[in-house]
């Protein structure tokens, strides 16, 4: 077995787990009162991007690439 297989496979586990939790949540907010949708969250509002599931997936991903380029980097 390689390496990073177990690695490889904690960080899906994370990303489908950020993915099912938004999904889920996702599905929470489909509450429509005469027309229109709930309010946006004040920390929502506040920091739009720190909710993003992609962003957050993105950022794991790449967090993870930086450890086995750092890994092959400082091993030769």
């Amino acid at each position: 077995m390689d390496i990073w297989t177990i690695p490889l496979i904690i960080v899906v586990i994370i990303i489908c787990m950020i993915g099912f939790a938004s999904v889920r949540k996702w599905n929470k907010v489909e509450h429509v009162v005469n027309g229109q949708d709930d309010a946006i969250p004040e920390a929502i509002e506040e920091h739009p991007f720190t909710l993003n599931p992609i962003l957050w997936v993105i950022l794991i991903a790449t967090l993870f690439t930086g450890i086995v380029i750092f890994y092959y980097a400082t091993s030769s």
